[in-house]
């Protein structure tokens, strides 16, 4: 079995995330408090405790994800004996997920990761005043009708307003992202083209589009300051489909992330062609795993994220 490892990205948060693996490993109680010092932040006892509220604000959901997955690959490694390399083609992951790929594949720090996650939060939070931009996901349209409807949203825009297609997630699931008045008009034109579902999303800023510059080039500079080596296997990234092992293009491409399109469906079906045949998630929920068949219908997709999965993962190698 060719298998890809794939990290969750925002919106996988939950109260009580990596709990159960920091009570039966003593491993993943090392990365959260890892996590804890890198931050000078408890942020271990929000996620286990909440509020919920506190927990998806992105400068700590950011951070957390990223520390749940990578306490599940320690105990992959640590108490199962996994070595990465050789059970894993590829790393890649959904948007802050791509922070948790390079730390599992060691091209990042924990520690870094931590800092790099909460400073990209901090900044994609800081970089459009709230209210300004919005994010919509459209249900049932394809890549190529929704750069249609952008296009419609953009001409009826009277302020130069952006809207972008910000996630192509799978087959018939697009983000879009933007002002606010041009993410609406792009929802309405969306439905008169027969979209299944267009609605907007409760996000604090427009990820993944050109307003996020400011962010962007807050991360050029936190970025600059790390040391990223090369990746033990290929990152699959999200703003080409493609794979990059060099530590310099790894670094120009984390920053083109924060203003450019998540390319998730091209990136799932680029494994593919390689000869992947299963993604397994590491960390909180499923929604990457859930997804594949909708991408590739001969690709499959597990879920690793509690102590019983892990014990289920192991023994199928």
């Amino acid at each position: 079995m060719t298998r890809a490892f794939v990290f969750p990205g925002q919106g996988s948060q939950a109260v009580g995330m990596g709990q159960e693996l920091a009570q039966s490993h003593a491993v993943a109680r090392e990365v959260f408090q890892e996590v804890d010092e890198a931050l000078s932040q408890n942020l271990s006892k929000l996620m286990f405790e909440g509020p919920i509220e506190e927990l998806t604000l992105t400068e700590n959901a950011q951070p957390a994800l990223m520390a749940v997955s990578m306490a599940v690959v320690r105990v992959l490694e640590k108490d199962g004996n996994m070595d990465l390399a050789k059970v894993a083609k590829y790393v890649a992951g959904h948007s802050l997920g791509e922070y948790s790929a390079l730390t599992a594949a060691g091209a990042l720090e924990l520690a870094d990761a931590a800092r790099l996650l909460k400073a990209r939060g901090q900044a994609m939070q800081a970089a459009v005043p709230v209210g300004v931009g919005a994010m919509a996901a459209l249900l049932g349209l394809d890549i190529g009708p929704v750069e249609e409807v952008v296009a419609e949203a953009k001409e009826k825009s009277t302020n130069d307003e952006i809207v972008v297609a910000a996630n192509d997630n799978a087959d018939g699931q697009v983000v879009l992202s933007g002002h606010k008045g041009a993410v609406e008009a792009a929802i309405e034109i969306a439905t008169a083209k027969g979209a299944k579902k267009a609605m907007l999303l409760p996000v604090s800023a427009p990820f993944h589009c050109p307003l996020m510059q400011p962010a962007a080039d807050a991360m050029a500079e936190r970025l600059a300051e790390v040391v990223i080596a090369p990746p033990r296997v290929p990152l699959i990234a999200n703003v080409t489909a493609g794979e990059v092992s060099d530590p310099d293009t790894i670094r120009k491409l984390l920053v083109e992330q924060v203003t450019g399109r998540v390319r998730w469906r091209e990136s799932v079906l680029y494994m593919g062609e390689q000869g992947v045949e299963e993604l397994v998630e590491m960390g909180s929920g499923k929604v990457l795993s859930t997804m594949v068949r909708r991408i590739n219908r001969a690709m499959s997709g597990s879920a690793v994220g509690t102590p019983a999965d892990i014990d289920a993962f192991l023994a199928k190698l």
